[in-house]
């Protein structure tokens, strides 16, 4: 790490890893940081991930994912030594900076970024967009097929736009009440 300017500040800081091993990087960071005793340098480690829910074959199941897929933030204190730590930590690639400084996270983001993964109420996921052609599984209307109208991903609804006697009638549905044609 050369010409780094040393504030002895602990701040939050971004490393790019392998897609894919930032759960790895994260254990293995924590193991190094113990092994070695850079406790008093090297304070948090963090892969952010937010809770969604995924309707896949007709039943809900709520997933953890991934928010920066490829990042893996670190609360540190940056001097020489704790930089060769996390930079030859297997996996890693480097930190966000210039050249091979690294550049701290701004307060504001990591904030932000703490409440958004804080947030108890999962998000749906599901792989449907305003427009597309659906057929409706359950209800009243179940085998109507119908046009997306609207998704409410907050309360997991969508208004659908089914045909009836020649007019097309918007019905409110769940997301578990319908399968993408």
């Amino acid at each position: 790490m050369p010409k780094q300017v040393i504030t002895g500040e602990r701040h939050w800081y971004a490393i790019h890893t392998y897609s894919g091993y930032e759960d790895n990087v994260a254990r293995n960071l924590k193991q190094r940081i113990e092994s070695l005793g850079f406790e008093d340098k090297i304070f948090n480690v963090l892969v952010p991930k937010e809770k969604k829910i995924r309707i896949k074959g007709g039943k809900r199941e709520t997933i953890e994912e991934k928010i920066f897929a490829g990042y893996v933030l670190v609360e540190m204190i940056v001097d020489d030594a704790s930089w060769y730590v996390v930079r030859n930590t297997p996996n890693v690639t480097g930190f966000i900076g210039a050249g091979t400084t690294p550049t701290p996270l701004a307060q504001a983001e990591v904030d932000n970024l703490l409440k958004r993964m804080g947030v108890e109420e999962p998000k749906y996921k599901i792989d449907v967009a305003v427009g597309d052609r659906v057929k409706v599984t359950d209800g009243p209307f179940k085998d109507f097929d119908g046009k997306i109208a609207e998704i409410d991903p907050e309360k997991g609804r969508v208004k659908v736009l089914v045909t009836i006697f020649g007019r097309e009638t918007p019905v409110e549905l769940d997301f578990l009440q319908i399968k993408k044609l």
